[in-house]
């Protein structure tokens, strides 16, 4: 087996791990934090970014001591084999359910506040047959895919919250832990669970030019996305206080509603921010599409993927249908979300302590190109 091209920089890198986190979920993530703690909002969003920042620390770790493998084969090293085939479908199956509910929420946002007489099963099918058709370049293309879009994701989003926070009411903040909050763990919780497609990292390492800058790529990549998502908190909440929120279905979008630019040059901007928010959608469901024809790739140890970019087209539909509402569709998110942060930082963090323990280090190569 030869060894997997390294052609992927710590910037490509880093901008896979943003973009794949900036989705469909920004719009409700102020709602999901003032649910959880009211006015200490932003805190609940600070620990949520945390926690993901400590998970995704577990896996660049994990990727430093086997840099010329993904998790998909040097948890077989680590557990063994059976062990690890039941975690590798694990993986598998979270991130297929992850690709078909980030498809069916852009498909409820699209049909809601657009194209308010297409079915959504129309605009699901267009976004999954978009994905579907870009996940069968190599994971190459894929990094730089990635890092085409990534300015054009976060810079209107820092855009709509720098002029946003002209009219903030610091008040609306106060105070910082929140009034009495009861599920501060629990908004954690939902809050880290946004950043899930961060675990992509896993099968990013092996294809850097330096697998040893791993843990700097996951760090900066937290803390330009983390601190967004803060500050996307702060600017809803103090533009429309926490009881204002718990009424919008999506306070990021109504924001960008609320938001003009300077001497009226575009008194609304919300139109070209949905335009944007599409590149942001597709880039994260590019990333758990990518992830489930990948982790399935290598436990067969195939070379070629494409021939499953196409032939899990109709599974993924099928899951997104499921819903049958957008309430049952975020509940769905919400329990889905917390029990998939059991795989994506519980298990990572047993491998890491068990290589340690069994000192194991290296391994084979990674078949997948």
């Amino acid at each position: 087996m030869s060894q997997p091209p390294r052609e992927i920089t710590m910037m490509q890198a880093i901008t896979v791990i943003v973009s794949s986190i900036i989705g469909v979920g920004v719009l409700a993530l102020p709602l999901f934090a003032v649910q959880a703690a009211n006015s200490g909002a932003p805190l609940v969003t600070l620990l949520g970014s945390l926690l993901a920042t400590f998970g995704l620390s577990l896996i660049a770790m994990l990727g430093m001591r086997f840099p010329d493998q993904s998790i998909i084969l040097y948890s077989e090293v680590i557990i063994g084999k059976w062990l690890a085939l039941l975690g590798n479908l694990a993986i598998f199956f979270f991130f297929a359910m992850l690709t078909s509910l980030t498809a069916r929420e852009f498909g409820e946002v699209v049909v809601t506040s657009v194209l308010k007489n297409t079915p959504v099963e129309v605009t699901v099918i267009v976004m999954l047959v978009l994905a579907a058709i870009s996940s069968r370049n190599n994971i190459t293309t894929f990094a730089y895919i990635h890092f085409f879009y990534f300015p054009l994701l976060l810079v209107p989003a820092l855009i709509i919250v720098a002029l946003s926070l002209k009219t903030a009411e610091t008040i609306y903040l106060q105070p910082i832990y929140g009034n009495a909050p009861t599920n501060l763990l629990q908004g954690t919780l939902v809050i880290a669970a946004l950043f899930q497609p961060a675990f992509v990292m896993s099968i990013i390492i092996p294809y850097m030019k330096n697998p040893q800058k791993a843990i700097h790529s996951s760090l900066w990549g937290l803390l330009i996305a983390g601190g967004l998502y803060v500050m996307i908190v702060i600017a809803a909440v103090s533009r429309f206080g926490s009881e204002e929120i718990l009424k919008l279905l999506w306070p990021f979008l109504e924001l960008a509603k609320a938001t003009s630019l300077p001497a009226n040059i575009l008194e609304r901007i919300d139109a070209a921010f949905l335009a944007v928010w599409v590149t942001a959608v597709f880039t994260t469901l590019l990333t758990s599409y990518f992830m489930t024809i990948y982790s399935l790739t290598a436990m067969l140890k195939l070379k070629d993927h494409k021939m499953f970019s196409i032939f899990f087209l109709p599974v993924i539909f099928i899951l997104a249908m499921q819903p049958k509402s957008i309430i049952s569709m975020y509940s769905t998110i919400t329990i889905f979300g917390k029990i998939g942060l059991v795989l994506t930082i519980g298990y990572p963090g047993i491998l890491l302590l068990i290589a340690i323990l069994r000192k194991k280090k290296g391994g084979t190569v990674d078949p997948y190109h």
